[in-house]
Formats: C-alpha cells, structure tokens, sequence
C-alpha cells in the first residue's frame, strides 16, 4: 500500500505561515504592484515527518511560472526520488527541467528562478536556478548554500556564447539577449535555449 498522505501549502499571495520548525513570509518589494513570487511547502512526505520540501519561486513577467513551478516541481523531483534511489542530485536536476515541457506547452508568460530544499533520509538536498539563494547558519556565521547564475560570471558567460546566445552590458548590469540579469531560469520565453531549467544541486549529509 503506498502512504501519500502529505501536508501541502502553496503561496499565492502577499501571506505569512508559520509551521513546526520554519517559516514563511512573502510581500512585495519597493515597486509594489503586485507580487509575482510564490512559495511551496511539502511536510510528512510519504507519512514521514522527517521528509519534506521547501521551495521559494522569485516570478518575472507575471506570476504565470512561478505559480507552476510551485505546484508542480515537488511532485516531479519526488517522482525522480522514487526512480533513481540513492541518486538524489541527478533526480533533482530531473526534478528541476521535467516542469519545462508542461510549462511551454500552457499559455503561461513570464518566467522564474527559484531555490528548493529536500529533506530526504537524513540528508538535505539544496538547489537553484536564477538569484534564488539558500543561506545556512552555522555557529552563528552565515554560510551560502548556492551561487547565483549571473550572464557577468565567465563560466556562464562562455556556456551561453556556445549555444548561440550573447551577453551584453547594459546600463551597468550584464544581461542575456540585453534582457534578463540572470542565466539559468525555468520556461524563460525569448532566451530559452541559452537559459537553461538547472545545473547545480549539493547534497549535504547528517541533516
């Protein structure tokens, strides 16, 4: 008998939740208007309390794609979880590109970064795409969990050139296609060949 007994929240507006051992608070930035990012929260995974997901979506465009994302990118990583076993970095990362094909084939616009943790036996899997980033306290230091996809590094930078794309500087920001400030984001229209759904995943153990 499969156990898919789980508690879900999804962030779709300005909102605060707080649960046992974190919480979540979203608002608007310096330009109001409407807030374009989303939230999910995926607790007793499989009836387990010690399994869960947190995933944060920083939407562009309109909220279309991070709204998707959120609903969605916990079951597909999950799926790859159950397929791959103990393989857990590459079934994110197939987590990560299978919303892709169900996004492009919705009229959704816009487009979003995001940044995921999975809590799996005992270990924790952090990811991202875009600017998201995940931060841990250690001791009492700050310690970066992720690295930003930015056009101006020179890895990213010769990874777009050689699939076609180019990189431009425009009013002091690096940009891809003189648009985007970030490389590597999920169902990015005008760039999607050279915005790439994901590329980096670390798995850190005794959690």
């Amino acid at each position: 008998m499969k156990l898919i007994r789980r508690r879900i929240w999804i962030g779709l507006a300005r909102s605060c939740l707080k649960g046992n051992g974190y919480s979540v608070y979203s608002k608007c930035g310096k330009r109001g208007g409407v807030l374009e990012d989303r939230y999910a929260v995926v607790s007793d995974i499989h009836c387990d309390s010690k399994q869960a997901f947190f995933g944060a979506f920083d939407g562009h465009g309109e909220a279309g794609a991070a709204e998707f994302a959120a609903a969605r990118l916990e079951k597909n990583i999950m799926k790859e979880v159950v397929k791959r076993g103990d393989e857990m970095e590459e079934a994110v990362k197939e987590g990560y590109l299978a919303p892709d094909s169900g996004f492009l084939n919705k009229d959704i616009c816009g487009g979003t970064g995001c940044v995921t943790a999975l809590v799996h036996e005992g270990d924790l899997v952090v990811s991202n795409t875009g600017d998201c980033r995940a931060v841990m306290s250690h001791g009492g230091v700050a310690e970066a969990l992720t690295t930003d996809h930015r056009p101006s590094l020179d890895e990213e930078m010769k990874r777009i050139e050689n699939l076609g794309g180019y990189v431009d500087c425009c009013r002091g920001v690096w940009r891809v296609h003189r648009s985007l400030a970030v490389s590597n984001q999920e169902a990015v229209d005008i760039v999607r060949d050279v915005c790439i759904g994901m590329d980096q995943a670390e798995r850190l153990p005794a959690c």
